[in-house]
């Protein structure tokens, strides 16, 4: 019998050679069927460098998606959807972090085109959209199920090192309950041009007024889902633009609010470390992750928090917030935190005990609840 992800051990950390539940391929996990390929392609790693790196996962995705070029060519196209869809998990893993060198680069193109041949048979269909920002443009992809009148929607975020090409499961998870959904990548990554500051948060508004002006959607309907620093995205987006944004999901995030202590700043500093040792992209080049320090995070605190941007009381729509107890990056205390403020009734939790960053070997119960919940929401 395959084996499933359910299967492996647990072992949060960001080790590139372990395929486990909390690990460094927990991004991936729910979109990879036969965890015995994963765990042979891994065997076969020598280093993360991309001289080693690129090539193992290009080889890997560039076989499925031979095989979807088939299906397509014989008519299969559910079957194509999903050896599209895994050839373009398989290049996300050979991108990552993110497109760091013109051989990244070339791998994330083949990941984009490997989804968009996943999309070519899709109803109903994804729509690019280009949304305009101050003179820039970013891509973004639409989803919406047919409805006689407008709907509720879902602005969908992604996170530091995964892109929208990654997201389209959360489309689904959307349209399975009935919203519309805009998939876009976070500033700094993906086909995102803005820089990973605070004030980017204008290209999230930006995307909920182009959501808002979609014929498709009701606009006095809009919510928002992210998950891990997409978490903290929608929860910025939510102070920020409260009178757009009528419910929230917040998987994970990181920093809310919450004071940690020497020793938990000392222990995400040390997880971080260890995520720095590992180079993704030329052997000679910069490393891929800073190295961190207590007084980093207390900078990184200071100058991001959701309480030092003074909105913190500014979310009072409903907020579900959705993590893993043992989470070494955005930790637990975040939810806790937010839980303690707001008008009483608005804020909910999921936490999963004994989970890490993201509880993703949780994703099948979180997942669709998620979006479930979202709906309950806008509708009511």
């Amino acid at each position: 019998m395959a084996k499933k992800s359910s299967d492996l051990e647990h072992i949060p950390g960001e080790d590139p050679f372990i395929v486990a539940r909390g690990g460094f391929y927990r991004r991936w996990l729910s979109m990879i069927e036969d965890i015995d390929e994963l765990e042979g392609i891994v065997a076969s790693l020598d280093s993360t460098t991309e001289d080693n790196w690129v090539p193992i996962w290009r080889a890997a995705g560039a076989k499925h998606e031979a095989l979807g070029d088939d299906y397509d060519t014989d008519g299969d196209h559910a079957a194509a959807r999903k050896a599209h869809l895994l050839a373009k998990t398989f290049y996300a893993i050979g991108r990552f972090p993110s497109e760091v060198s013109t051989v990244k680069a070339a791998i994330s193109a083949d990941c984009a085109r490997a989804y968009r041949k996943a999309c070519a048979h899709l109803d109903p269909p994804m729509e690019v959209m280009d949304i305009v920002c101050q003179e820039e443009s970013f891509r973004a992809h639409f989803r919406a199920p047919k409805s006689d009148s407008p709907i509720p929607a879902v602005l969908i975020m992604c996170g530091a090192d995964v892109f929208k090409e990654d997201r389209g499961w959360a489309a689904e998870l959307a349209l399975d309950a009935g919203l519309a959904s805009l998939v876009m990548d976070a500033p700094g990554t993906g086909e995102n041009p803005f820089p990973w500051k605070p004030e980017s948060v204008k290209a999230w508004v930006a995307a909920i007024d182009a959501l808002m002006a979609r014929p498709e959607v009701d606009a006095d309907r809009v919510g928002a889902f992210g998950v891990s620093r997409g978490g903290y995205s929608v929860m910025q987006l939510a102070g920020t633009a409260p009178d757009k944004v009528k419910a929230v999901v917040a998987n994970a995030g990181h920093p809310f609010g919450y004071d940690m202590t020497e020793d938990e700043m000392a222990a995400v500093a040390e997880a971080r470390n260890r995520r720095s040792t590992y180079r993704f992209g030329p052997a000679d080049g910069p490393p891929s992750f800073p190295t961190w320090s207590v007084e980093k995070e207390k900078e990184i605190f200071a100058g991001w928090s959701l309480s030092s941007l003074g909105l913190v009381d500014k979310i009072t729509m409903p907020v579900l917030m959705i993590n893993g107890d043992s989470d070494h990056l955005a930790p637990i205390g975040n939810i806790y935190f937010m839980l303690e403020s707001g008008p009483p009734g608005t804020r909910s939790a999921k936490v999963y005990k004994g989970s890490g960053h993201c509880a993703f070997e949780h994703q099948p119960e979180w997942g669709p609840a998620s979006f479930q919940w979202l709906a309950d929401h806008l509708n009511g």
